[in-house]
């Protein structure tokens, strides 16, 4: 085994098409297909070293040791890669985020495609990006979708080898701003792994399911057609439809809060005064808000006078996760 560090610095991504419940909780097969965009500006840097002098995996997330949940689900996807390399040294591994972490903006997508990203790279692998996206998603099912670059889709596949995402575009296909509304800065009581094995539970889910392709294909082409308005009516739709999936679920989730209605509203009516600017949801409170570039700085300013917004995050389009030079240890 190689006794080095390697460093990764993968993107958050939103998802346009949502990914919500399992077909097989264990491989995180997912029941639909999904198509999101990298999220150039919010992401996760994370540095792994396989060390024989350590006993246990050792994980600090965000200048903090990681609880022993999360630092068993990490020493977990390390099993992984530690199985395909044919060791079974321990890992440190350090990961910093620079936007708030398990708030809806996908931490753990790009938490663990830089994750499998650098273990591979410090365990001596070589994979193709495919072969990377595929073993990020056992560790986070969204994680498959920040491997590759720009705007991608993540394909149901048949099984393990073939469940991964792909690029449709790239990160320059179209000046796309998302801009994030902040309303909570705290962890999610129920985070998405949990609530993805609660979705069987509602009876909207098999619907929602059954409609996820045909509404990714229409997605898809207006993506490629760089149609701000066919893409924009799908993706709050599919947004809502997703959250009636939860608010229906046994138990039922409930992300939003006052402040995220009222920045639907707000997005609602501005579009209807000739801002063009939709909203989508991830399984939190906050809010993204969809805009092409040019309005970014009305939308990112008219967000942060709404009551109830700590902050707002303006990202542009991202490319693929990528190994850097400069270890954070």
């Amino acid at each position: 085994m190689p006794n080095r560090k390697a460093t990764a610095i993968a993107c958050s991504n939103i998802a346009f098409i949502k990914y919500w419940g399992n077909r097989d909780d264990a491989l995180r097969l997912p029941a639909n297909p999904s198509l999101s965009l990298n999220l150039g500006d919010l992401y996760t840097t994370t540095t792994v070293a396989f060390d024989k002098g350590l006993e246990k995996d050792e994980v600090t997330i965000d200048d903090r040791p990681a609880d022993e949940a999360t630092r068993a689900r990490v020493s977990g996807h390390l099993d992984l890669v530690r199985q395909r390399a044919g060791h079974h040294t321990a890992g440190r591994v350090v990961s910093r985020n620079n936007f708030p972490a398990g708030a809806g903006i996908a931490s753990s997508a790009s938490g663990f495609a830089a994750l499998t990203v650098a273990a591979c790279a410090a365990a001596g692998l070589e994979l193709a990006e495919a072969e990377l996206s595929a073993l990020a998603r056992r560790g986070s099912g969204s994680a498959s979708r920040s491997v590759p670059g720009g705007y991608t889709e993540w394909v149901m596949g048949k099984g393990n080898a073939t469940s991964f995402a792909r690029s449709v575009a790239p990160p320059d296909h179209w000046g796309l701003r998302d801009v994030v509304v902040i309303v909570s800065r705290e962890h999610k009581v129920v985070g998405s792994s949990r609530g993805h094995g609660l979705a069987v539970g509602s009876r909207l889910h098999m619907s929602r399911v059954a409609a996820a392709p045909a509404m990714l294909a229409a997605c898809k082409r207006a993506l490629l057609a760089r149609d701000l308005e066919a893409m924009g009516t799908l993706i709050e739709q599919d947004a809502v439809m997703m959250h009636a999936v939860m608010m229906t679920s046994r138990p039922p989730l409930y992300y939003w809060l006052p402040a995220t209605m009222a920045v639907i509203k707000a997005a609602q009516g501005w579009r209807a005064a000739g801002l063009p600017v939709y909203f989508t949801i991830d399984a939190g409170p906050n809010v993204h808000l969809i805009c092409e570039a040019a309005r970014a700085t009305e939308v990112e300013t008219r967000a942060r006078g709404l009551p109830g917004v700590l902050d707002v995050l303006v990202s542009r389009p991202g490319g693929a996760a990528r190994l850097v030079e400069e270890h954070l240890f």
